[in-house]
This record gives C-alpha cells, sequence and structure tokens, in this order.
C-alpha cells in the first residue's frame, strides 16, 4: 500500500479556502477505485461482446464518433467508463500503453498533473504523481499520490492495465484508473477507461462548496433532459465531475497514441496539441486555458522534471 505524501501546510483560519481548493482539486482530477480490481477483472470475450452490444451507441452518438461515455454515483463513489473504437492495431496500442514511463508521458498531459515520476522496488512499479490547481503552481502547494503500476493480463489480442492509490486528499480514497483494450481486427482497437473513487464526508463537503460556487456552472457530457428550446440539459454536479476527468483522461491516452507516428524530438509538441485540441472539442464541459497558456504551462513542467532527473 502507498500513502500519499500531503506537502502543504494549513492554519484554522485557511480551512474554508483549503476546502474549497481541495474541492476544486477532486473536482478536476482525483479518481479511483471501487472494488478491487481482481472482482471487476474480465476478458478478451467479454470486451468484446461489449463492443458487439454497443454497435449502435457508437456508431450514433452526440461525440460523432465511436465513443460512449457512462458514469455512475452511490454510496460515496464515483465511477466513469469510456468505451472507444480505436484506429490503432492492437500489436501497437498495447505495448505503447504498458510501463510506467509510458503512463507519466500519458498523465502529464493532463492539466492538473504538475509532475510524474517512474520508479521500480521489489514490491512493483509505481508512479509517483504531484497534483493541483490548473495555473503554475509551486510543486510544495500540491499534494502527491502515489499509484501502484499493474499489469493485470497481458496476451495476445487482450490487455488490461490497473493504477492503483488507497489513499488521498482529504478523506479521498481508492483510486483507480484502469484501461483494457481487446483486438477488434487486424488495424482497429476496443478500449475501455474505468476511472474511479472514494470520497469521505470532507471530501463530499469541499465538492459541495467547489459545485455551489466556481464550479456551479460546469457540466458533464450526460443529456439528462432539454431545456425550453430544446437545447441538451447536460448532468452537473458529481456525476459531472466524474464524466468530464473520465473524458481528460481519455483524450490524453487518444493524444499520446496519435503522436506515435511522430519522431521522438517532436512528439511531446504533438502529444500537447493533440491533448488541447481534444478538449477544446467540448469547450462547455472542458474548456479551462487558452491553447498558449497550456502549452507555456506543459512545457515548463516537463522541462523542470527533465532538470530534476526525472
Amino acid at each position: 500500500q502507498h500513502t500519499p505524501q500531503h506537502t502543504p501546510q494549513h492554519t484554522p483560519h485557511s480551512w474554508g479556502l483549503q476546502r474549497w481548493r481541495v474541492g476544486a482539486l477532486c473536482c478536476l482530477l482525483l479518481g479511483a477505485g471501487v472494488a478491487p480490481l481482481r472482482a471487476q477483472a474480465q476478458d478478451a470475450a467479454t470486451l468484446q461482446a461489449r463492443h458487439a452490444a454497443l454497435g449502435e451507441a457508437l456508431a450514433n452518438n452526440a461525440f460523432a464518433r465511436p465513443l460512449v461515455l457512462e458514469s455512475s454515483e452511490g454510496a460515496g463513489q464515483l465511477k466513469g467508463d469510456i468505451y472507444a473504437r480505436i484506429e490503432q492495431p492492437f500489436a501497437r496500442l498495447a505495448p505503447a500503453l504498458q510501463g510506467g514511463e509510458h503512463w507519466c508521458e500519458i498523465l502529464i498531459l493532463h492539466l492538473n498533473v504538475k509532475q510524474c515520476r517512474a520508479s521500480t522496488a521489489a514490491s512493483g512499479e509505481t508512479l509517483s504523481l504531484v497534483v493541483g490547481q490548473k495555473f503554475d503552481q509551486p510543486l510544495a502547494e500540491a499534494y502527491r499520490i502515489d499509484f501502484a503500476y499493474r499489469v493485470i493480463t497481458s496476451r495476445s489480442g487482450y490487455q488490461q492495465i490497473a493504477l492503483e492509490a488507497e489513499a488521498g486528499p482529504l478523506g479521498t480514497s481508492r483510486y483507480r484508473i484502469a484501461v483494457e483494450a481487446v483486438a477488434i481486427d487486424s488495424a482497429r482497437s476496443f478500449l475501455h477507461l474505468s476511472y474511479s473513487y472514494n470520497q469521505g464526508l470532507a471530501a463530499r463537503m469541499a465538492m459541495q462548496a467547489y459545485l455551489a460556487t466556481v464550479g456551479r456552472a460546469k457540466v458533464g457530457f450526460s443529456i439528462v433532459g432539454r431545456h425550453a428550446d430544446g437545447a441538451p440539459l447536460y448532468v452537473g454536479n458529481l456525476r459531472g465531475v466524474i464524466e468530464r476527468n473520465t473524458m481528460r483522461y481519455y483524450l490524453a491516452i487518444e493524444a499520446y497514441l496519435g503522436a506515435l507516428d511522430t519522431p521522438p524530438t517532436q512528439r511531446l509538441a504533438k502529444r500537447l496539441n493533440g491533448w488541447h485540441i481534444g478538449v477544446e472539442r467540448y469547450p462547455a464541459q472542458l474548456h479551462e486555458l487558452e491553447r498558449t497558456e497550456y502549452l507555456e504551462l506543459k512545457r515548463n513542467q516537463v522541462l523542470a522534471q527533465q532538470a530534476s532527473g526525472s
């Protein structure tokens, strides 16, 4: 079990502001687990059957591409799932998504990930993430969370990987990002991203404070009704939170895979551009920074990480 290091120190009079900040952080980034992954483990046949069952939804949806997003909230747990058909052969996709270093290159694309370091010990591979606000926040004021990285299954035509952390800031717990993929044919793969976490009372209060203030206008992707003029009414509150973050992580995977054919010296630039282009497809849900702001922020973070010996 890995325990996150909570770097910032706070006095009692700053608690209200800190609660809002942690609520924003939880809403903007953090995610993970419900039941132990071994109970959720699937296989190639199960995922292929899911692909077949989602045929109509993959062909006709609001995203105008073969992608389905689902979310749930209950018993202190938030969970988001994305199912997507990807124009990448499994033989190329599977190795690209294996290894802690590769996952650090994926996760650093997320707006709120300040730093990611992969390390290996006798107990296995660990990804140490520093997460915080969207602006150029000093690392000392952000939060460190250590994720255990595991390859659950890796065989011809099917792969399942998990990143898990038992605890996070302000009572959040059981973080999990799980990805499984299966070959469809020689040129395409089907990917399932699952993103979830548990929240205690303090985390729920922090999220409620965030959603009642600056986060009150933020929405997710699921359409739960229609306005009087017929415009879609999107899900909000905590399901909106998990949907936005599930999509952010999926777009990071997509941007990473989209740069595989690029020369190594140009890959970071293509990934960063790809991620920002991806989020700007959905401005109502995901717009945070302008392109130049995002690119400058991320380049500086990556350069600082490289300089510090990651």
